[in-house]
């Protein structure tokens, strides 16, 4: 009779990773243990501590993928094949995160979104993109070093664009080419070619300058944002 297999025993806990991480790291390590598939690994360091956010998926793994993970947390930009191969071959373990609630409100105080949504729907997509579309939250730090002016989420097929498009002084071409770009990611999927994804594939960019007026925002972007 052949032996059933038993369910897989974690060997490692929080305590244990601390430990790990703090011999090959020689500074004290806070360890928080998360479920975001998102974003793995995160480390913020101090010349005296390191805090580090990490998958719990990783109390499953072996020393050598910890001993990457300790590598990645003295140095960020080191490579992380060990990691890399980890993550996908435990895929089936993770656990998506609920999508958080959206509030929809797509009139701004010069712009509402749904009216420019809809055009380019009509004129580019024939009506076939379903996403949602918000302004997001408005801030009073406007003056960002890197400034995101439009984003998608699949999970919730929700585009959110920057509040700081809706200014007077903004053209409408240029808040309709925000959406545009978003609309776009929402129906054309991301490419992996070499092992390396990319969201902005050639057939995108190909896509993105069909947008009839595209040089002129990318001409207005990089005027007033790009100084």
């Amino acid at each position: 009779m052949k032996q059933q297999a038993l369910p897989f025993v974690l060997h490692k806990n929080e305590s244990y990773l601390v430990n790990y991480f703090q011999k090959r790291c020689k500074k004290p390590v806070t360890l928080i243990l998360t479920d975001n598939a998102t974003s793995m690994i995160s480390v913020r360091g101090k010349q005296d501590a390191i805090s580090v956010r990490l998958h719990r998926i990783f109390l499953r793994a072996d020393e050598q993928v910890l001993d990457e993970v300790a590598a990645f947390i003295r140095e960020k930009g080191c490579k992380t094949p060990a990691i890399k191969a980890f993550i996908h071959n435990n895929k089936s373990s993770l656990k998506d995160s609920p999508p958080r609630t959206v509030t929809i409100n797509p009139h701004g105080r010069h712009y509402n979104l749904t009216d420019i949504f809809n055009a380019l729907n009509r004129d580019y997509f024939d009506n076939k993109v379903t996403s949602l579309i918000t302004w997001g939250k408005r801030s009073p730090r406007y003056a960002v070093r890197k400034r995101t002016l439009g984003s998608y989420q699949k999970k919730t097929n929700t585009i959110r664009i920057n509040p700081i498009l809706d200014r007077k002084k903004v053209p409408r071409y240029v808040v309709a080419f925000v959406v545009y770009h978003e609309m776009l990611h929402a129906v054309i999927d991301t490419v992996v070619k070499n092992g390396r994804r990319s969201i902005h594939s050639q057939e995108f960019k190909s896509r993105e300058h069909a947008y009839r007026d595209y040089d002129k925002a990318i001409a207005w972007e990089k005027r007033v944002f790009n100084k």
